[in-house]
């Protein structure tokens, strides 16, 4: 048993960033154990994504017509057969949308224990240990993961991202035949958003502490001032306030800006999750004890309704 394979993913021909984060622990792993690191992409037309993997020591590329579009028996197949006879000792997967359907169906097909929701992993001695959430990252699990075949689940964002590139050799592997029980029928895409707020370097986000939409101007206010975009949390989207792409956390964007103001949330474990890596965290909230103050490097206890707007005008004042 030998080595740490990580399970890339695309669509559309772009590589998921989590990719290049699970290969970034991938490698220091096995720089620990001594093994190579093994990189693995079904798909179709995957010459061009190739060479960002190959940070990894190989790249087996499985490309075939049959996997163009993810459905999970097919690629559980063609995935299986090939690392099943590598025996390695750990694989690593997204937490994407795909990759919660793909872990578990390997595991089954290849009768390996799987670790879910993981937002760590270690080595301490020879042995391994996955971090994993539960209840919506209300509590952290450590879990031995043993000297067998294992396989985690990552959640996004949980690892930096290794340079793409590297000089790891890329090889092709045969696609066994197999019949797919499933039929890809479309994909239905996000409108197109207005703003990409993963690539923005400050964020001012909101959430329902501010107590209506009608309050929004006072946050869009003080976004313009600092040359910030606007962020919110789920709460606010679900309530029509401001649309998806805006959304961070579990179940929106992961967001590692170099300011991130929160202004009243009050830091659910699924908002933290989205932006709890930015590099500088204010947070206005009138309840001292809210959790967002726990990751916050300045807290504000304070009323976002008569704090928000005196900053914004200090601001424009240049003080």
């Amino acid at each position: 048993m030998a080595g740490i394979v990580v399970i890339a993913e695309a669509l559309n021909g772009t590589l998921n960033e989590v990719s290049l984060e699970l290969l970034s622990k991938g490698r220091e792993l096995a720089t620990s154990l001594g093994q190579p690191l093994i990189a693995v992409l079904a798909g179709e037309g995957l010459d061009a994504l190739a060479p960002p993997l190959q940070s990894a020591d190989r790249v087996v590329l499985l490309d075939d017509p049959a996997l163009g579009k993810f459905t999970p028996d097919a690629h559980e197949q063609a995935i299986a057969a090939v690392i099943a006879p590598m025996e390695p000792r750990l694989v690593m997967i997204g937490n994407t949308t795909a990759g919660m359907d793909l872990a578990a169906g390997l595991a089954a097909r290849l009768h390996w224990p799987l670790a879910a929701y993981c937002t760590g992993v270690r080595m301490e001695a020879s042995d391994l240990i996955g971090v994993a959430q539960l209840y919506g990252g209300k509590l952290f699990a450590e879990v031995e993961l043993g000297s067998q075949s294992v396989i985690i689940s990552v959640i996004p964002g949980s690892f930096p991202a290794v340079a793409p590139g590297g000089t790891g050799v890329i090889e092709r592997a045969a696609v066994p035949a197999g019949k797919s029980r499933t039929r890809f029928k479309e994909l239905i895409a996000l409108e197109a958003a207005d703003v990409d707020i993963k690539k923005a370097q400050a964020l001012v986000s909101v959430g329902r502490g501010i107590g209506g939409p009608e309050n929004l101007d006072i946050v869009q206010d003080l976004a313009r001032a600092i040359g910030a975009e606007v962020a919110a949390s789920r709460p606010v989207v679900d309530s029509g306030w401001l649309p998806k792409a805006r959304q961070v956390g579990k179940s929106g964007l992961t967001v590692k800006p170099k300011l991130y103001f929160a202004v009243g949330i009050s830091g659910a474990p699924e908002h933290l999750q989205g932006m709890k890596d930015a590099e500088f965290i204010v947070a206005v909230n009138t309840d001292a004890a809210a959790p967002i103050f726990e990751v916050a490097h300045l807290g504000i206890v304070a009323d976002a309704l008569e704090f928000v707007p005196a900053l914004t005008e200090r601001v424009r004042a240049g003080a």
